[in-house]
């Protein structure tokens, strides 16, 4: 028996697309015509096609209140840079920075301490050091200031992050290991430790130790609470606040001796005049 030459092949014509019928809606399922086995509410797509419409105006209109208010909204984060000038002392002071090319950027100083083991930084460049220390710079212990990036308080740079073109470690456009554009471990254009500039920072010459409360002595509890204050002409504090708190009874025996303790006031052009500054009572069991 022969084997045909050729195969029989299928044709197929394509059918042309017919127009939904008048009348029909183009989406059967959201409004139940047609097919479709759940129940679908046409009110659920209008409110969530409303609330998105509300979101997308909300993100247009932020965007342009952002724009218009930009001058404002700097000079709020430059605000929240602790200003470290009415502390400053004629004669002291520090620098240092990182040869980085661009200018120090603004922020707090950290820690003041005795003596200096860790020199400050903005940008690290070593994560994972052998011996882990807060960094410090040189200045009186008993001052603190709020809380804020670490910085150089006397930049006008906000960003980008820098450590400045200085250099001996630390963050400024001196040497040293200080922070500024002066030469040492303090703050400031100064020389050596403690605050460079115009103001003599006030110093505690009576300083009353604080009581320890039943409760934090019953509970064995240690810590520092800091209090904010102002340091007046006549070397009283006055609008003792509670900015960190510990609890336990302590931050009323802290306010209690700080309202005893006597300062020479800081002056300015020789002359005293009135400063804010954060000072810190520790409670410890011996």
């Amino acid at each position: 028996m022969s084997r045909p030459d050729f195969m029989p092949t299928a044709q197929i014509t394509p059918r042309p697309a017919q127009p939904a019928p008048p009348g029909q809606s183009p989406l059967p399922t959201l409004f139940r015509e047609g097919y479709g086995t759940y129940n679908v509410r046409p009110g659920a797509f209008v409110l969530s096609y409303a609330a998105n419409l509300v979101v997308v105006a909300l993100l247009i209109l932020s965007a342009q209140w952002v724009v218009a208010h930009r001058k404002e909204l700097k000079e709020q984060v430059v605000g929240l840079v602790t200003d470290v000038t009415p502390y400053m002392s004629a004669g002291g002071g520090g620098g240092g920075g990182d040869h980085d090319k661009l200018t120090a950027s603004k922020g707090a100083p950290p820690k003041f301490a005795k003596r200096q083991f860790t020199p400050p930084t903005v940008v690290v460049r070593n994560e994972a050091p052998k011996l882990a220390m807060d960094p410090t710079v040189v200045g009186p212990p008993q001052i603190h200031f709020d809380q804020a990036p670490t910085g150089d308080p006397m930049s006008k740079i906000l960003g980008p992050p820098s450590n400045g073109p200085g250099s001996g470690g630390g963050i400024g456009s001196g040497s040293g290991g200080g922070v500024g554009s002066g030469h040492g471990l303090g703050v400031g254009p100064g020389y050596g430790s403690g605050f460079g500039g115009g103001v003599a920072a006030p110093k505690v010459i009576y300083q009353p130790e604080a009581e320890y409360s039943e409760e934090a002595r019953k509970a064995k509890f240690q810590g520092a609470v800091t209090l904010s204050l102002i340091v007046g002409v006549d070397g009283l504090p006055r609008d003792i606040r509670v900015a960190r708190s510990v609890g336990l009874g302590l931050d009323e025996k802290a306010i209690e001796a700080v309202r005893k303790w006597r300062f020479e006031p800081a002056r300015k052009a020789g002359q005293p005049v009135a400063v804010h500054v954060n000072v810190e009572v520790t409670f410890n069991l011996y």
